[in-house]
């Protein structure tokens, strides 16, 4: 069986001139359109496609890639708004759709909102809901200290981010702990710091204890081989200008120079920091 609203790789069955026809399984066959079927196929070959509906309700295939599939979370713009719901730029010829109940606030053309793809177990039909809350948070929260995780921006507030994570979970980082602008709908790594006893998640966007100071030790060696051995930042130096330099915090830095010095790797120098020979 296809799964509707996500990648499939199917079999053509049928080359015809409007596109190719793909098994779907128990006897359904899928049409993909001729624009989408790739170079040079024929028919016992595999394609892989997404499966959703057309506008007028039938199970189509296409090579396009979506902005996000069902069971993904997603910063879109609203394209159009009728009686029906918003309409989102969904990335392909057909736009998302977001009822009117499946919206926080009523959704405005030209605004751009975190949604999460779903189907609808009513119509089988992909739509899309801004209330969120309804499907983060719905299984244990199993992670191990240090693990690294796919984090989706989602929000700011007075402490910190919250953040996506795993598609699964939220989570927040921080403000402390965050050395640049992070924007809405940002996709980037983090690693796990805590999980709380009520479940909630605590996140850092670098690595945890030795991994986090092992990484940036190898950032500063290979700046100093690129700088001719020298460069003129130091344990007093301005965190602005450590961060610009190296993504870390002044603590993380300084953790890390005392690394490579204990190692023999480096000099300390009143003005900066120097490459052993």
């Amino acid at each position: 069986m296809v799964e509707i609203g996500k990648y499939n790789t199917l079999k053509i069955v049928k080359d015809l001139d409007f596109g190719v026809y793909l098994d779907g399984g128990n006897g359904l066959e899928i049409l993909l359109p001729a624009r989408y079927v790739p170079k040079n196929v024929k028919p016992g070959d595999d394609v892989e496609v997404f499966i959703y509906h057309d506008n007028e309700g039938r199970i189509i295939a296409t090579t396009a890639k979506p902005f996000a599939i069902v069971g993904e979370f997603k910063y879109m713009e609203v394209k159009s708004v009728n009686n029906t719901g918003a309409f989102l730029n969904w990335g392909i010829m057909k736009d998302l759709l977001v009822p009117f109940k499946e919206q926080k606030m009523p959704m405005q053309e030209g605004k751009w909102y975190l949604v999460y793809v779903r189907l609808d177990h009513v119509t089988g039909r992909i739509m899309a809901s801004a209330r969120i809350e309804k499907f983060l948070n719905n299984t244990p929260p199993l992670y191990e200290y240090n693990q690294e995780v796919d984090l989706l921006i989602a929000d700011e507030t007075d402490i910190g981010y919250k953040v996506i994570i795993n598609n699964l979970h939220g989570g927040l980082v921080y403000h402390n702990e965050v050395f640049r602008r992070l924007e809405k709908g940002e996709h980037l790594k983090g690693y796990i710091k805590e999980v709380r006893d009520d479940e909630k998640i605590d996140v850092s966007l670098r690595p945890l204890g030795y991994k986090k100071v092992e990484g940036i030790t190898d950032v500063i060696l290979e700046a100093l081989k690129v700088q001719g051995g020298y460069i003129p930042v130091h344990d007093k130096s301005d965190p602005d200008v450590i961060y610009s330099l190296f993504r870390c915090s002044k603590k993380a830095f300084k953790q890390a120079i005392g690394a490579l010095y204990k190692q023999h790797l480096i000099t300390l120098e009143k003005d900066g920091i120097r490459l052993k020979e």
